[in-house]
This record gives C-alpha cells, structure tokens and sequence, in this order.
C-alpha cells in the first residue's frame, strides 16, 4: 500500500479523498490554488503544496506544477479526482513516467474511451448496444452527411469526438439545417477540446439516463456495482441521481452489466469506470464511458456498502479487488442533491462568503461538502459545493428522509440550488421515478408562465 499520495484535485472530491486516504493509514499531500489557501482541506491536509494562482490553466491544469509537487513531497501516487485533469491520457503518461502509480486507468484506455468515436467502435466489438449512428468521424463531404443522416433518420444529433460535461452537442431536425450545424459543431469542439471531429447519432426523443458503475483490478477482475438514473438534467448537466434507477428490469441490468464488465476485461480496464446509457423503450444504448470516479459515486456506496474511493486506491496499489460480483448486493434506494452555488432558478454561480452553514443530519443522511461557516466560495471553479445523499430501506424512504435533510439544512450569504431541489422532491412525476432527461428543462419552462 502507498504511503502518501497526492491529491490533485479540490473541492468535495478532494476532501473525499483525504479520507480514504486517512482510513488506509496513507498520508495526503494537497495542491491547491491561491484561491483555495483557506480550503478545510488544505488545514486537514498532511502536507500542502500551492501550485498556482486562481485560474486552473495556471494551477489545477498544470502539469509541471503537480509534478514538481509530487517529487518535492515524495508522494508515490497521485490522485486527479474528477474533473480537470483526471481524464486526460497525456497526463496520466506523464505521472507514470516520472515514476509515479495514476490511481486511474491506464493512459491506453483513457485515449481508447475518452475519444468517443472510439470508445463506441470498441464497445460494438465488444457487443455493447449503441445509439444507430455513423461508423466513426463525420466525412467533409457534404453529399456523405446527408447520406449518413437520411440513412439514420431525422432527428440526428451532432456530437465532438473529444467532448465531454455536456458541452459540443447540437440536435438536427430537418437536412437544411445539417451541413451549417455539422460545421458549427466542429468549430466548437476544435476551440473547447482541441479535436473538431465530430460525429452523428440517432437523436432519442425521450430517453432515460442510466449508467453502470464498474470496478476492476491489475488482474484482470472487473464487476459491476448497479446502476444510478441520472435523468434530472439541465443542459446535459446532472443535478440530482439515485440508485438504483426505478422501474428498470434487475434481469436487464444484469445484462447489462455483464456487457460492461466484459469490455473492461476486453480493453484491459483498471479502476473505477461508468459506462453511460441512453434507455428508451426497454432497450440500452451506449453514449460514453467516464474513466474516473463520478461526482454521483455515494447514492452507488449506499446501496452497495462498497467505499469506491478507497477501492480506486487499493487496486492502484496492484490489490486485488477484495469482493466477486455474487457478493455486490443492492440495498434499498440513494437519492443525491447536488448543491451548487447558484441561483436555483436562473442558475446564475454565486459565489460569496457563507455567513451560515448548517447541515442536516438523521439516519441514513450523509454530507459530503468542503464548505464551512465564514468559507468563501471562489468565482474561479464550477459552482458545486457540496452534494446531500440519503439512503433508505425504500425509495418512499429516501425521498422522505431527502425532504427533511433539504428541509433542516441552512446555506446564507450566498443563494444556492436548495429550493429547486425541495420543489424537485414533491413533484409528482419524480415522486412516481422514471422521467426522462429533458423533464426538468420542461419542468422549469412551465415554472416561468
């Protein structure tokens, strides 16, 4: 096992991690920017390194700066978290060349499946459904788009190869508009990701969105740990998740599941993995894979008493996984709130100092948040600041216990998503389960008239 490993990463994450870390007996070594010098993490951390002023081009993103960190406080691993560098396969190399364990896939399967044309032509070889699209990158031939689109049939969505976060996505309802959109779809990925290829796909008209969490070790053990319905979105960004997903067949996502773990075996996976799906009349499509630990890993740990953070650490560390795929049972139903910054129905960031904070408490209710009272949020990062997950023997349970944790918690100085999600709560079609992934964007356009 590691004996001290570095953190690179901030926020929630961060903090999570330092506890794995402390539970495993490991010392944590913490970056951190100018911004996040009063960070509760950075004064819980065994060691802290600033690597950078506020802006993560110049901090968070910057590999020397890690690196010479990593050296100076001799760490043996590092861990990205999510977000910023934890996807990005020329960094992991990087770690792993100057003699460094990446707690994360190998920089291969990171290229294989962060490229999305490729990801999805492996999953087809390894027998995983995926949405009807084009066999790979969009020609330029604009006679061949057409082709393609009226081969797929209307409405099609335009996709970046290299994209990722919900961002470079543009849906075609009509050829008149497909050459120009094509176009624009390019121009964005090549300036958001520095890859403009672009790719197309059956756009789904009312799809659920479920994922399957995996697992697996340097041996060649991979299992599944269930699955989360991600659905409530806006802009493709998720804003709350449960598990397991409600009304799905278990038969299916054992399927399912099997499917996933046998491209990770097939690719050589190591680590922690979600496949994310499309679900829309009974059927799973494939869209991507997200090669780290997910923002939603807790409602996965509630319902399977399995710490994902800490199993990341112990197979980076060339451990077997200490569970078989017989012993992961599901129990009872998570629900996660993601609470953001922001004004909770325009979702304008509001970063600030918090002039009170008070969190909930209860059975089954955990809190995973880096904010303190007299904390301020910085303008600089995305506006999430802490996620409140419950867990009950039912999902009538959860979504009680979730009513009163939002009920008891209190956020002042700055405005925060809270109210939407206590609206979100006791909405009839949620409290039914299985709504689809643009609800919430209708939800809030009939809350405006």
């Amino acid at each position: 096992m590691f004996k001290k490993i570095l953190i690179a990463n901030r926020g929630e994450i961060a903090l999570r991690i330092q506890r794995a870390c402390r539970e495993l007996g490991i010392k944590a070594v913490m970056v951190y920017s100018e911004a996040d010098r009063e960070a509760k993490y950075v004064k819980l951390a065994d060691e802290a390194v600033c690597i950078g002023p506020a802006p993560s081009a110049q901090s968070y993103l910057n590999v020397p700066a890690i690196i010479s960190a990593a050296e100076v406080t001799d760490a043996e691993a590092i861990h990205p978290g999510y977000g910023f560098l934890s996807e990005n396969a020329d960094f992991a190399e990087r770690v792993e060349k100057s003699g460094f364990q990446f707690i994360g896939p190998s920089p291969d399967s990171i290229r294989i499946m962060g490229d999305k044309v490729s990801a999805k032509q492996a999953m087809i070889r390894a027998g995983v459904p995926c949405v009807p699209g084009s066999e790979g990158e969009l020609p330029d031939d604009p006679a061949l788009i057409r082709r393609i689109a009226k081969a797929i049939g209307y409405p099609v969505i335009i996709k970046a190869a290299g994209g990722g976060g919900g961002r470079g996505m543009r849906v075609v309802h009509t050829e008149a508009a497909l050459i120009n959109a094509v176009a624009m779809t390019k121009a964005e990925a090549g300036a958001a990701f520095g890859n403009p290829a672009v790719y197309m796909e059956k756009f789904l008209q009312n799809p659920r969105h479920i994922e399957i969490q995996i697992m697996a070790d340097k041996h060649r053990n991979a299992v599944y740990l269930g699955e989360r319905d991600c659905s409530m979105q806006r802009r493709h960004q998720k804003i709350l998740e449960e598990a397991p997903a409600p009304g799905i067949n278990r038969k299916l996502i054992e399927r399912i599941g099997e499917r996933c773990v046998a491209a990770c075996k097939k690719i050589g996976y190591r680590g922690a993995g979600t496949f994310e799906f499309l679900y829309e009349d009974g059927e799973f499509y494939f869209i991507e894979m997200n090669t780290r630990v997910q923002v939603e890993h807790p409602v996965t740990e509630m319902v399977t008493g399995i710490d994902i953070v800490r199993t990341q650490i112990m197979v980076a560390a060339g451990e077997k996984l200490p569970f078989t795929q017989r012993q992961i049972e599901i129990r009872g139903h998570a629900i996660e709130c993601r609470v953001n910054a922001e004004d909770p129905y325009k979702f304008t960031p509001s970063p600030g100092r918090i002039t009170t904070w008070h969190a909930p408490g209860g059975p089954g209710v955990r809190v995973d948040t880096h904010i303190y009272t007299n904390y301020f949020v910085p303008p600089n990062y995305d506006s999430m600041i802490g996620k409140i997950i419950v867990h009950g023997d039912t999902r009538e349970q959860a979504m009680a216990r979730m009513r009163t944790a939002l009920a008891e918690t209190v956020v002042e100085g700055i405005n925060t998503n809270i109210a939407l999600h206590r609206e979100l709560m006791v909405d009839a079609s949620f409290m039914i389960g299985g709504t689809n992934i643009h609800y919430l964007e209708q939800w809030l356009d009939q809350r405006k008239r």
